[in-house]
């Protein structure tokens, strides 16, 4: 609900239904008329601090729950992604991006902090060259930070849903991202440059050699500026293991492991749990004491009273000094070994 209040809030989308209505907190109580030339700047001013909040907010999200726990994270980024994430932020930058991040909204008595300061916000240098996209302009104008600053942290949300995910970066083509963020390159900021091209950078090589024979500058730029690993294939490599068909079972697998996940820990926290699997006993080299602990819960063994007392010799005499069967001893207590849980 979120992305779209996203998109409706940054007025590209004219069939947006939801309950947002800027208008009734831009109106003043006075009803004497105002200005409508100001009105209008209030209004749009409005519908900018709505994206930036709610995109900041997604990108916040993200990034805690990623050091929290990363299943929590993939839960997250999976319902963004099946709430049509993707498409709907391609559909924002799917504009002139210049008259986007240029655009004058502001009312410096109400903007902080050039209300508190009057110091204009830093500017960088751009990664690539853009004089040669914009013939027009002699100087750069002078940029709206908020409308930067959304920019920014939805290059960043796409970046998070797609990363280390090839059926989800194979979307990014379906929905023929290429050119939409090429035209997002004619921002003169280093970070805009710098996600849009950790994007191509995931998606290059299901692009084509005639795509990348063409944007020879754009791989370039992905070679100075983007950190790179050992192993990295994307300026050469060819999956042609990853079809688009791949990913609703990839997605599927994905949400099976998450309701284990949820299973295992939020389980007396859910209002209906009919629908989550049956947690197995699971026991390995990385398993932990709880685990180890669930383990020995789960079966059903009556110890003598006088167990206790005579451990430590029980253990040299039946665990050290005899070899036993620990496979079908573990299969006796219904021990599940193969779990067939989603890498």
């Amino acid at each position: 609900d979120d992305v779209q209040k996203f998109i409706g809030s940054s007025g590209i989308n004219a069939e947006y239904g939801g309950s947002l209505n800027v208008l009734a907190d831009v109106l003043p109580e006075d009803p004497n008329p105002v200005e409508p030339q100001r009105l209008q700047k209030d209004l749009n001013r409005h519908k900018e601090i709505i994206t930036k909040a709610v995109s900041a907010s997604l990108l916040l999200l993200l990034k805690h729950f990623r050091l929290n726990h990363v299943y929590q994270f993939e839960f997250i980024s999976q319902c963004m992604f099946y709430a049509n994430c993707i498409p709907l932020v391609l559909k924002f930058l799917n504009q002139d991006m210049n008259m986007f991040v240029t655009a004058e909204n502001s009312i410096p008595s109400l903007d902080f902090p050039t209300c508190l300061f009057f110091i204009p916000p830093p500017f960088r240098h751009a990664i690539i060259d853009t004089h040669d996209t914009m013939p027009d302009e002699a100087t750069p104008k002078a940029m709206c930070w908020r409308n930067l600053f959304s920019t920014i942290n939805m290059l960043r949300i796409i970046q998070k849903l797609t990363k280390w995910r090839p059926p989800r970066t194979m979307m990014l083509n379906v929905f023929k991202s290429p050119p939409i963020l090429k035209k997002t390159l004619k921002i003169s900021h280093w970070m805009v440059h710098l996600y849009v091209l950790k994007l191509f950078k995931l998606q290059a090589k299901y692009l084509g050699k005639n795509w990348r024979k063409a944007n020879m500058k754009i791989l370039s730029s992905i070679y100075q500026h983007v950190r790179h690993r050992l192993l990295d294939d994307w300026a050469y490599g060819s999956d042609l293991d990853t079809r688009q068909w791949e990913a609703p079972m990839e997605e599927q697998k994905l949400k099976a492991t998450l309701q284990m996940y949820h299973a295992m820990w939020y389980r007396h926290l859910l209002p209906d749990t009919s629908q989550l699997p049956d947690l197995p006993v699971h026991i390995d080299d990385e398993a932990t004491t709880d685990d180890v602990q669930k383990f020995i819960d789960s079966c059903d063994v009556e110890l003598p009273k006088d167990f206790e007392s005579n451990y430590q010799g029980w253990l040299e005499t039946e665990v050290y000094g005899k070899q036993h069967d620990w496979d079908a001893l573990l299969e006796r207590y219904n021990y599940k070994f193969d779990v067939d849980l989603p890498s």
